[in-house]
């Protein structure tokens, strides 16, 4: 008894750790990419994103989008970024509130985390990683009309050799041929 009393108050220990970490790791089939959250100034994003990783499926995540510069044509503001997905849509928890730069004071630096989004509230689990600073991405930014730019909450802090190679790979379009499988994403202590 005192042994299975020992073993739940160590499992619920390190529970409790690995959902109160702020880095991370994103394990990929072409190498890893560790990167950090800032919940005390993006909240509300880090803690969906916290979500996804204790759901902890990974069925149907991938980096499956770069963006080049030789790829964006119909584009006149032009931006750098691989985007990703936590989970398969079926997975997909509801979207939450937009947190913009202006609020957070995160900026869209070189290897900022951020998540995608279309219209403003719309962001669910899409997420994606910049490559160079992309100005045109925050509050006030170009890149969407409605200006809100888009929600940072990370900085990738080892790996941005990892967010290149992907960059780099094969696109039709902007779609990668080949998608690059999410095999897990992980708290680091």
């Amino acid at each position: 008894m005192k042994k299975l009393l020992c073993f739940l108050l160590m499992s619920s220990f390190i529970n409790c750790l690995s959902t109160s970490s702020n880095r991370f790791l994103i394990q990929t089939e072409v190498g890893n990419i560790t990167f950090e959250t800032y919940p005390e100034k993006a909240p509300i994003t880090v803690s969906n994103f916290k979500k996804y990783v204790k759901q902890a499926n990974f069925d149907g995540a991938y980096f499956y989008r770069t963006v080049r510069l030789d790829n964006q044509e119909q584009s006149p503001v032009k931006i750098e970024v691989i985007q990703g997905d936590f989970t398969g849509k079926a997975n997909y928890f509801p979207p939450i509130a937009h947190e913009t730069t202006k609020e957070t004071g995160l900026t869209h630096k070189n290897g900022t985390v951020s998540m995608g989004r279309t219209l403003v509230g719309s962001t669910a689990a899409e997420f994606f990683i910049c490559i160079n600073d992309q100005p045109e991405l925050d509050h006030g930014g170009k890149r969407n009309a409605d200006n809100q730019g888009f929600a940072a909450f990370g900085q990738v802090i080892k790996g941005m050799d990892v967010v290149r190679k992907i960059q780099e790979g094969e696109a039709d379009g902007q779609l990668l041929k080949k998608k690059i499988k999410i095999i897990k994403i992980a708290p680091i202590n």
